[in-house]
């Protein structure tokens, strides 16, 4: 039995506008930029919705009509919400279309997208509450399973996460965790528990998310029968498939141009042609397997960048500085009572900004340029630490 699981994070921020040294002080709005630049949220949430969660949407709708079988399983983080609520009602609608059919889960995660368990296990918790909650709120159901941001993970990690009451929580199956095991089993993390683990087969997950539209790759073009025929590979030597990406993959990461959509729309027809293959999603796998093994994992893990690791968004000075001196606003921005002040600290929790601040190049350069709205990694820093001295400056105020 080999099941494939499906699993796309869906993730927009709201991205800090061009704050100026002569804004501090005349600020309180941080996140509107209604200029012409690349730093207008509503603008980007829409070209984001009309290239990709639309038509991805109207295809999985679709696949989960004609193919009783199919799974799909989601996390929206909860700044996306509050942007579909805002920018895209008609984007809403259509999630919630999806989570109807019953067939499309809906995970847990930090609300804003945070790294707060690396800083603030208070924040932390507070944050996976506000996010079961918006979830609650607009779907009318109850999050099982967690994934922690950008798939964050550790031992650690996996014990809260059982205390939080969750079944099941996902990582990326790195080489370098995994050594000869492979990420087509569930594991149980050490010190956790009964909480099991599934793990990200990389490697055609990146087939799909990054590979696809490469005309220099050995396996270009990828069609639905060649990943197929991987897929089957697997019946014998694995019980799971997880194929872990974010959303944007259809229609943004991979343009609409390169076949990405038809490919998805033929995937589940040529995986179903195999007896022994069905679909899950993600609570689903963890219902029915067994875990194979304990995986001790001290370290961070997650599934950025070549090195799979917290560097991303802690690889240099700028980046330790500017989230340093945030989550040392805590404690004064919620003692102040003030529910504006506490909403836009949490804003500026969010992930994507320290991300912005990145200096590495290299093998990962393209891809952190790619959807930076900055036209530096400093620039990103400048306008964050001005925003972080205003806030300071309505904190003093109080």
């Amino acid at each position: 039995m080999a099941s494939v699981c499906f699993y796309f994070q869906v993730h927009q921020p709201w991205r800090v506008k061009r704050f100026r040294i002569f804004d501090i002080g005349h600020g309180g709005r941080y996140f509107d930029d209604h200029s012409k630049t690349n730093l207008n949220n509503e603008k980007i949430f829409r070209k984001v919705a009309e290239k990709s969660y639309l038509p991805a949407n109207e295809v999985m709708l679709s696949l989960l009509t004609t193919h009783p079988e199919f799974r799909i399983s989601y996390s929206l983080s909860g700044v996306l919400m509050e942007q579909m609520e805002s920018f895209g009602p008609d984007v809403l609608d259509s999630f919630q279309r999806l989570v109807d059919t019953g067939r499309a889960e809906l995970l847990s995660e930090t609300y804003y997208h945070s790294l707060s368990f690396l800083y603030s296990r208070e924040e932390f918790a507070e944050q996976v509450k506000l996010h079961r909650d918006k979830v609650r709120s607009l779907f009318g159901v109850t999050p099982k399973v967690f994934r922690n941001t950008e798939l964050i993970f550790n031992n650690d990690l996996a014990q809260a996460v059982a205390e939080l009451g969750y079944s099941a929580v996902l990582a990326e199956g790195a080489d370098h965790v995994l050594g000869w095991r492979s990420p087509n089993f569930l594991y149980t993390p050490k010190g956790a528990g009964g909480i099991k683990l599934l793990l990200k087969n990389y490697k055609l997950s990146d087939d799909i998310a990054f590979r696809f539209g490469e005309r220099s790759w050995k396996e270009f073009p990828l069609t639905a029968p060649k990943f197929a025929q991987w897929v089957n590979a697997i019946n014998g030597n694995g019980n799971v498939v997880n194929l872990f990406m974010d959303y944007e993959t259809f229609g943004e990461h991979q343009w609409e141009d390169t076949g990405i959509f038809k490919f998805m729309e033929s995937l589940p027809r040529e995986i179903l042609k195999h007896p022994d293959n069905d679909f899950v999603t993600v609570s689903e796998a963890a219902e029915r397997y067994a875990p194979v093994a304990e995986l001790d994992i001290p370290h961070y893990v997650s599934w950025a960048d070549t090195e799979r690791d917290l560097s991303a968004w802690l690889s240099n000075e700028i980046q330790h500085d500017a989230i340093s001196k945030l989550y040392a606003l805590e404690g004064e921005v919620k003692g102040s009572g003030n529910r504006r002040l506490v909403e836009d600290w949490r804003r500026l929790t969010t992930s994507d900004h320290f991300y912005y601040m990145c200096t590495k190049w290299w093998n990962d350069g393209d891809v952190h340029k790619y959807f930076n709205p900055y036209e530096s990694p400093y620039d990103a820093f400048i306008s964050y630490m001005n925003v972080l001295e205003d806030l300071k400056l309505r904190l003093a105020a109080k």
